[in-house]
């Protein structure tokens, strides 16, 4: 009896693992209002990013607003690799930066050692 009850016990682990790792997971999705000839969301810095995924308007100005309430240094930077941009998050300040929106597609964001990461669409 005992081995049955480790064999699913460990069988269910597995499972949790291959879920966790391997699972399509639904991520939030913010789409930014235009107003004035411009877009900006905010996007808060808590153990990730809420949202991770942020979506623009083409051609419009866009500045995306990071709050960073995590203290951890892991993500004490976001880097866009596309945009070139490499950018300190201060403690508890908004940080805005400016996004070039004049090419349609899916770009990446990452903290400074790459283990959180975020998603930026532009359509």
């Amino acid at each position: 009896m005992t081995k049955l009850l480790v064999l699913i016990v460990g069988l269910a682990i597995i499972g949790f693992i291959v879920w966790w790792f391997f699972g399509k997971h639904e991520v939030a999705e913010v789409s930014a209002e235009v107003s004035n000839n411009n877009q900006s969301i905010d996007v808060e810095v808590n153990g990730g990013y809420s949202p991770e995924t942020v979506v623009l308007k083409k051609g419009v100005p866009a500045t995306l607003n990071f709050t960073r309430k995590d203290k951890s240094s892991c993500l004490d930077r976001v880097v866009f690799s596309d945009f070139g941009i490499n950018k300190a998050l201060p403690i508890n300040e908004e940080e805005k930066i400016e996004i070039d929106t004049s090419k349609a597609g899916e770009y990446q964001w990452a903290c400074g050692m790459d283990m959180f990461h975020g998603k930026l669409i532009i359509k």
